[in-house]
């Protein structure tokens, strides 16, 4: 069911699509705190292991751009319930063969190629179905799914212990539950598709439905995914190994390991929503974003010194602050660009390449650097001047916008 007017909010469709995209970034994101359990039962070898992420984004690589353009012109429910589908068959072959690492990476293709549909179509219905008063909050809740899917899949660690020495213990009931909880999403998209609760259908509608993109919008589109491919690679890199790093040089627990690796995950989902009020009130986007990755280049260039424990929870309070900014100002670009009207699947498609090809590169390129420095610590210069290029790229970005006279999402 389409809006009638253009300025209701359909929260129906807001919440939908954030818990699409939710679900993805769960399905992703259920590895790294279950990776040195599975590290330690199967002896996957580290790059092996950084692969079962970055597959999420070759097969995001492959298929997001012909996906932006499928869900713009065909139906696009049918879409997402071959999405449901493989996602759930990923997760369910990873359980009948573990042992294997290379049907684990199969398995969780499978899971990324429906990863590529929902990482789409999940901020497209988020943001389209938000009237112009709640669009902030549309864009910081876009921004959040990845944090938000971390945290329910580090949740599941601890849970995993109630059910030792059952079959669904560990690692195992953070897959059953991803499985559980995509078999619900769909059928509720079901009973939204039969009520009319809100509009699934992200086709164009007429053959002229928006004008051509500018040569100044492609190139602010081009350069926002390619801050995407740079942020996501110091990201996830961070992301991917910061338990095992917690275990390993620190010694904690998996338990304790999951806890400080949910630190500057909860961190961000506060500061999120912070940035979506500021943004509201009229604040530029440009210098948030830039100042944002400063900080975390900043805390990438420290991590040699901030070795103590009491240095170490600065560390992460600071990449949380970092992180809370950084993908909210990303996933506002395209509505600050383009205008929220004229905001697809096709622009959100560019954003995720960039960001895919950062999930690509950034788990696999720090074990690949640990095999030959074979100290943590010295793997660090790498990212850290990987970020502060990021930030020479959003410091670019925002001239560029000021120029076009965009500063914010409309």
């Amino acid at each position: 069911m389409a809006r009638s007017d253009p300025t209701a909010t359909n929260w129906t469709g807001i919440l939908f699509g954030f818990l699409l995209a939710t679900l993805a970034a769960f399905q992703q994101f259920k590895l790294p705190p279950q990776l040195p359990a599975l590290l330690a039962e199967y002896a996957y070898p580290k790059v092996m292991a950084g692969a079962f992420m970055s597959i999420y984004a070759v097969v995001g690589l492959v298929a997001s751009v012909a996906l932006g353009w499928l869900l713009q012109r065909l139906g696009t429910v049918p879409i997402l319930l071959a999405a449901f589908a493989t996602a759930v068959g990923g997760n369910f072959l990873a359980l009948a063969h573990p042992e294997s690492a290379e049907i684990m990476l199969a398995a969780r293709g499978l899971e990324g190629l429906a990863f590529a549909v929902f990482a789409i179509a999940g901020p497209v219905y988020t943001n389209r179905s938000a009237g112009p008063s709640h669009l902030p909050l549309a864009i910081a809740l876009s921004a959040m799914w990845i944090p938000l899917g971390q945290i329910s899949a580090n949740l599941l660690v601890p849970a995993g212990h109630l059910f030792e020495g059952m079959p669904v213990s560990g690692w195992r009931l953070s897959w059953l539950a991803t499985a559980a909880a995509t078999v619900l999403l769909a059928l509720w998209m079901v009973v939204i598709r039969l009520r009319g609760s809100a509009d699934l259908d992200l086709r164009r509608r007429g053959p002229a439905a928006s004008p051509p993109l500018t040569a100044d919008e492609r190139w602010a589109l081009s350069l926002a995914a390619l801050i995407f491919t740079l942020w996501s690679t110091q990201y996830f890199a961070y992301m991917t190994w910061l338990p095992q790093f917690l275990v390993e040089v620190h010694g904690l627990s998996e338990d304790w390991a999951t806890i400080g690796y949910s630190v500057p995950v909860v961190i961000l989902v506060v500061v999120g929503l912070t940035t979506s009020v500021v943004i509201r009130r009229g604040v530029p986007l440009a210098p948030m974003f830039v100042a944002s990755i400063v900080l975390q280049a900043a805390v990438w260039w420290a991590i040699p010194v901030t070795t103590t424990l009491e240095t170490g929870i600065v560390s992460l309070i600071a990449y949380g602050l970092g992180i809370g900014v950084t993908p909210v100002c990303l996933f506002a670009l395209p509505s600050t660009i383009l205008g929220s009207s004229r905001a697809g699947p096709g622009a959100f498609a560019v954003l995720m390449t960039g960001r895919n090809l950062g999930v690509l590169i950034g788990p696999i390129l720090l074990p690949q650097i640990l095999l030959v420095m074979d100290v943590w610590t010295d793997a660090t210069p790498v990212f850290a001047a990987l970020t502060t290029l990021c930030a020479v790229g959003a410091l670019l970005l925002g001239l560029g916008l000021a120029r076009m006279g965009r500063y914010r999402p409309d």
